[in-house]
């Protein structure tokens, strides 16, 4: 799944050390655009460079796994990031005439050429 939003909080990571080894997860809160915002806590699992990158009030693109476990009778759900990647800024339209650079002589008409004389050309087309 993959959505977009505004890292709305970079909270501070926590870690410990399991059967598999030392572990480190860190929290980030993204606020969803939409007409009334939701907020969307996302855990990365031992992704310190990616959580590095990302900037508050930023816009990023969010691919995520959504799973639920069972303990003690009581569900919780977590929301695992996966990949994220900075939103493209889309470039504006381009105008209908486009201007011409700055630093590049406007454009006139097309050379005239001298043409070679007909001596000097080789006809090398059968008869």
């Amino acid at each position: 799944m993959e959505f977009e939003g505004v890292v709305y909080k970079i909270l501070p990571a926590t870690g410990g050390t399991s059967a598999r080894g030392e572990w480190k997860k860190q929290e980030v809160i993204f606020e969803l655009p939409q007409e009334f915002s939701r907020k969307v806590c996302v855990v990365f699992f031992n992704k310190e460079s990616d959580v590095a990158r990302l900037k508050e009030g930023e816009t990023y693109i969010v691919s995520v796994n959504i799973e639920s476990r069972e303990y003690n009778g009581r569900w919780y759900t977590d929301v695992r990031a996966w990949r994220v990647q900075p939103k493209q800024v889309e470039a504006p339209a381009a105008p209908a005439a486009a201007a011409p650079m700055p630093d590049m002589p406007p454009f006139g008409e097309e050379p005239a050429y001298a043409s070679p004389s007909p001596a000097a050309e080789v006809d090398d087309l059968p008869f």
